[in-house]
């Protein structure tokens, strides 16, 4: 298996990051949650996966402040916040709450009212001013990836972050093709959808025979192919430790045809499953 990412830059990371959807919701879990984060960043889980949305960036702030030159921090900002001078402001907002100079990845969480055009210009200057070091988007289609990579500077899009796990395949019909054959990184959030994956029966006898867990089925099954990689979200260490032995299981082809079985690849075009 791929254990890393390469972005078009040269930039390399582990090709299991970490989400934090959820996280921060509850005090009483707050000092669990940081130490999870911790143990993933000493792992080598360094992609550190937030959002203004989320409403958790002091939290990741927090985890991250004592190594943050070993973390690759993504956050996100809101459609409804994307405009040119929306997106500048929001950044700075979450520039204040991780407690950061800079974001290693600053994403456009999904397509809003306001015109790309504004938004890859904010980000472009964002980027010249060091305050971010890539940018990408989320949630987007191939047609509107075209029209993002048409515009000037466009085409320096880093990234596309989207839903993808065993029962939601649509975007290798050509989300996935037409981002790789860009050197642009899919990341895919959701990798065990939401935990519904690890109580199917398939992937528990698969994992049964490799003498893991269904869970690190579905991850090491998310990122089988080179150039995506998966941001699952664990609360405590113990998952964190789950989720990292995922980058040691090899899927043999018989597994994957098992899979591809019990949850076909689409034969034809789905809409982009999100937001």
């Amino acid at each position: 298996m791929e254990h890393t990412i390469t972005f078009r830059d040269g930039l390399q990371v582990c090709a299991l990051g970490q989400g934090t959807w959820n996280m921060g919701k509850s005090p009483s879990r707050r000092a669990e949650e940081i130490e999870a984060l911790r143990t993933g960043i000493e792992l080598g889980m360094t992609v550190i996966d937030t959002a203004e949305m989320y409403g958790n960036e002091e939290l990741v702030g927090e985890a991250v402040h004592d190594c943050r030159d070993k973390v690759f921090l993504v956050s996100k900002v809101l459609p409804s916040n994307a405009s040119y001078r929306g997106t500048k402001e929001a950044c700075e907002r979450s520039l204040f709450k991780l407690s950061t100079d800079r974001i290693d990845l600053y994403l456009l969480h999904w397509k809003g009212t306001h015109p790309f055009s504004e938004t890859v210009r904010a980000m472009l200057e964002l980027q010249r001013e060091g305050k971010i070091l890539c940018w990408g988007v989320s949630n987007i289609d191939v047609p509107d990836m075209e029209r993002i990579c048409a515009l000037p500077g466009g085409e320096t899009c880093a990234a596309n972050q989207v839903l993808y796990n065993l029962k939601e395949r649509g975007v290798e019909y050509d989300l996935i093709p037409w981002s790789l054959e860009r050197g642009m990184p899919v990341m895919a959030y959701s990798p065990v959808g939401e935990g519904t994956l690890a109580g199917d029966g398939l992937l528990a006898e698969i994992a049964r025979e490799h003498e893991v867990m269904p869970v690190q089925i579905a991850l090491a099954w998310a990122m089988r192919h080179p150039g995506v990689m998966a941001i699952p979200k664990a609360g405590s260490t113990a998952h964190v430790r789950d989720n990292f032995r995922s980058l040691s299981i090899e899927l043999t082809e018989d597994d994957c045809r098992r899979l591809d079985a019990a949850f076909p690849a689409p034969v034809h075009k789905i809409p982009l499953a999100g937001w």
